[in-house]
């Protein structure tokens, strides 16, 4: 029987487990069988990527996002109880899945209870610190609190100075082994012809991707070029409705996706860690409107501003126009960093 680990991604917008999706391929290169753990949209996506692995629901965060910025932090920290209560649940939880389906790794993304004490457990994050404004102090303290408890912190991002993430993934030290793995991501630098002007990626929890979906939509039907935008709802059916110059997509599956982002010059997306690796693995020129509120969102977008490579505004400050800043900046650039997935696997005793 082949040696199952378990893949356990947060679901808090489509990031965490989009970028697992490298790491599940290959644990099957490598003759592992994953199991998939997750919820909500995370587990959705998963099992339409791997319809052939068994997976599981975990218990929900139920995380969502106010409608103002400034409630932002006080929401998060009004729902910490709820989160806390669920990362307590899915800990009893991984304990039966271990016991019952004979698991002998753990690799969870960002769910902080996915652990066990008797098979090695890895934590994925880009947090080393966590970002809150004049609590990251607290917020950083507190997650290190929780990945204490795992055997080594994979970090999907470069060790030198010309890194993504920067301070989020960089100078803080933690109890358990770091191992800097690259920038992950599920897609494939493809020399296409362009196709597509203008393409919009929503992602994140609501209301904000449905409140920033109806900003560009309003703002983009002005656009004389074609725009295609994927709202990022995992539905059983894919839809497709075209309005005046716009074609909207309830969702796409990664294969398409990855053809229609190397199809397009220009990529408007939220800057969550995710999409900023997908967009560096492809070389593509972005606009970023990071989520109200969120200061990690807001840091990465303000850093690759800084450094001329990615513009970005406010959610209630875009306009069309914004788009004609885009020849002052340089667009995100491939890392040529190969993962050693056979050093990374060598802690489940894998071949």
């Amino acid at each position: 029987m082949k040696k199952r680990i378990l893949v356990a991604p947060l679901n808090w917008g489509l990031g965490h487990a989009t970028r697992c999706i490298p790491i599940i391929n290959a644990l099957i290169n490598f003759g592992f069988e994953p199991i998939i753990a997750s919820d909500g949209d995370a587990l959705a996506l998963l099992q339409k990527e791997f319809p052939d692995l068994f997976s599981i629901e975990l218990p929900s965060y139920k995380i969502s996002y106010s409608k103002r910025k400034a409630y932002f932090k006080l929401k998060l920290f009004k729902d910490t109880p709820r989160i806390l209560k669920a990362i307590k649940a899915e800990k009893i939880v991984t304990k039966h899945i271990v016991e019952i389906h004979g698991i002998i790794g753990i690799i969870s993304d960002n769910r902080l209870g996915v652990y066990s004490k008797k098979i090695p457990s890895v934590i994925i994050t880009h947090q080393l610190n966590v970002l809150s404004g004049n609590t990251t102090w607290l917020s950083t303290l507190l997650h290190k609190e929780f990945i204490k408890h795992f055997d080594a912190c994979w970090v999907p991002d470069v060790e030198g100075d010309d890194n993504l993430s920067g301070k989020l993934g960089h100078g803080s030290v933690t109890e358990i082994p770091i191992k800097y793995i690259g920038p992950l991501s599920r897609f494939l630098k493809k020399d296409n012809k362009t196709v597509n002007k203008l393409l919009v990626i929503l992602s994140g929890p609501e209301p904000q991707r449905t409140l920033l979906g109806e900003k560009l939509l309003d703002e983009l039907k002005k656009h004389k070029e074609k725009v295609i935008f994927v709202n990022g709802n995992i539905e059983d059916e894919q839809t497709v409705q075209v309005v005046g110059n716009i074609t909207l997509y309830n969702f796409m599956t990664t294969n398409q996706l990855e053809k229609t982002i190397n199809e397009s010059e220009l990529i408007i997306s939220r800057s969550g860690y995710t999409t900023i690796m997908d967009l560096a693995k492809l070389g593509k020129k972005a606009f970023f409107i990071p989520t109200p509120g969120q200061y990690e969102q807001e840091y990465l977008a303000k850093r690759l501003c800084e450094l001329n490579i990615v513009p970005y505004c406010n959610q209630n400050d875009f306009t069309l126009d914004k788009l004609e800043q885009m020849g002052y900046f340089k667009g995100l650039e491939g890392f040529n960093f190969e993962t050693d997935y056979k050093d990374l696997f060598s802690l489940f005793k894998g071949e």
